[in-house]
């Protein structure tokens, strides 16, 4: 089979297509035909820091979604043919999170991904494909989707009458104005593009908000909302972000900690919070049970994720050269 390795060089240069060995499932694992793998702003950061070792041979991406070509012995829950996407944390199933599962991360340091022709992992690390989404859309889901879910859903509890502010227009982003739309919650998005925001604004936005012809873009938000703020803020940006997210945040609300796009830097004054009695919730994605649930969800309001554009399997440098230029709107992805 073909497998993209990262081959120990930082930058698109260090991704490399190579032919391998075809895995072969053992007991209780599966095998899958990849169809598509999309790609997360995570990827774009392991692959600017290959060179810092732990990195070499490593096949890279999070998220794919395919075919179940193979079954080892004692795997009941899956037959060949049947439509899986891979979870992002291979060996977190449900319950709470723990520190041991942080390895079994796809892509990552100890973990192999999804970008190849066929990828093995257990039957416990896989979910059911919608049957309303195509492989590229399910693609999208595992990182992007489960993090929006599991931050403003399964922890924050955002519900119809909430108001939810969204950071940009990126995979995360429009997961959290979708599932806000679907469940009757007003959304803020905030973007340096006026033609991003109109499309925002087609997906359920009623405030939109330039930041660069408005910097102080929480002031403007306390004034679109009579001095409320937003109940739920999906914070994606980090450091340059955190501050103004603090600011916006209403009382007994909750910022879903998600991100680092700006990099990483001076921490902020949490005080309001307390004057706020409002919470934090850090995430970081989530488990196969709340991929589950959030399918479930999908399934329910028949939602489809955003999909910028597809790349060839051929075409995989293209694909992280387009995610860095930060141009896309919702997901990028390969279709095998």
């Amino acid at each position: 089979m073909k497998a993209y390795h990262l081959n120990g060089q930082a930058g698109v240069g260090g991704l490399v297509l190579a032919d391998v060995s075809t895995p072969e499932p053992a007991s209780g694992e599966v095998r899958i035909r990849v169809e598509a793998a999309s790609l997360n702003y995570r990827d774009l950061m392991i692959l600017d820091r290959v060179g810092q070792g732990g990195l070499n041979g490593r096949i890279p991406l999070s998220d794919g979604a395919g075919v179940v070509d193979a079954i080892g012995s004692d795997v009941v829950q899956w037959k060949v043919g049947d439509r899986v996407a891979a979870s992002f944390f291979r060996d977190w199933v449900s319950g709470p999170f723990r520190a041991s599962y942080v390895p079994s991360a796809l892509g990552g340091n100890t973990a192999d991904g999804m970008l190849a022709e066929y990828v093995v992992l257990p039957a416990t690390a896989l979910v059911a494909v919608p049957a309303h989404l195509t492989s590229v859309e399910a693609a999208t889901l595992p990182c992007a989707g489960v993090t929006a879910w599991h931050g403003l859903i399964a922890r924050g509890g955002m519900g119809k009458g909430d108001t939810l502010l969204v950071q940009g227009t990126g995979g995360v982003a429009l997961f959290g104005l979708q599932f806000a739309t679907a469940l009757g919650a007003r959304a803020i998005v905030i973007s340096s593009s006026d033609e991003k925001l109109a499309r925002a604004r087609a997906l359920g936005g009623s405030i939109l908000i330039n930041y660069r012809d408005t910097p102080d873009w929480d002031a403007a938000l306390m004034k679109a909302t009579d001095g409320e703020g937003a109940s739920h803020i999906l914070e994606l940006g980090g450091p340059g972000t955190y501050d103004r997210s603090l600011r916006s945040v209403a009382s007994g609300g909750k910022i879903v900690q998600i991100g680092v796009l700006t990099g990483f830097g001076p921490k902020p004054d949490l005080a309001r919070l307390q004057w706020e009695n409002a919470d934090i919730i850090g995430v970081t994605v989530g488990s196969a049970e709340h991929f589950v649930a959030m399918n479930r969800f999908l399934t329910d309001k028949a939602i489809h994720p955003i999909v910028d554009r597809v790349y060839g399997f051929d075409q995989a440098r293209e694909a992280f050269a387009y995610l860095r230029t930060g141009a896309h709107f919702g997901k990028i992805v390969v279709k095998l």
